[in-house]
């Protein structure tokens, strides 16, 4: 069985000025765990996910760091702290959403799929056809297809 097969094919998307509270209502309304993050000529821009969101309740916490003469050397965490803290002020989709989005190809086995979303603990995964976002796969629909 082929991604394409089980893949949800109307895409719930927005843009990257989608507000915040647009992004919240969206993902309630639909019963969704994440959207995808579309420009005006359909590419994945990245992806929206629960998680993203709850970002803005959760203050950042400062990176490991280590004072040798009077300076400040951050060696642990830094890159976390910036993702957080530009999470934590994020106003629109762009701003909030994850930028490096892992996908799958129409074409690509299921069990390719599956193992992919268990490794690497996602929920969804954006289905591409060339450049093109073709549609989702979700962890329900791999579950359905069971039946």
């Amino acid at each position: 069985v082929l991604a394409k097969e089980i893949m949800t094919k109307d895409v719930i998307s927005v843009k990257p000025e989608a507000s915040i509270r647009e992004l919240a209502e969206l993902l309630l309304a639909k019963r969704i765990s994440g959207v995808p993050v579309v420009d005006d000529t359909g590419a994945l821009r990245g992806i929206v996910s629960e998680g993203d969101l709850m970002r803005k309740e959760i203050a950042p916490e400062m990176p490991d760091e280590l004072c040798i003469l009077g300076a400040v050397i951050y060696y642990n965490g830094l890159q976390e702290y910036k993702d957080a803290f530009r999470k934590f002020s994020a106003m629109t989709a762009q701003e909030i959403m994850t930028e490096k989005v892992l996908t799958v190809k129409v074409d690509d086995d299921v069990s390719k799929v599956a193992k992919l979303m268990l490794d690497k603990h996602i929920k969804r995964l954006p289905v591409m056809d060339g450049d093109k976002l073709a549609g989702i796969v979700s962890r329900s629909d791999i579950v359905k297809m069971l039946l």
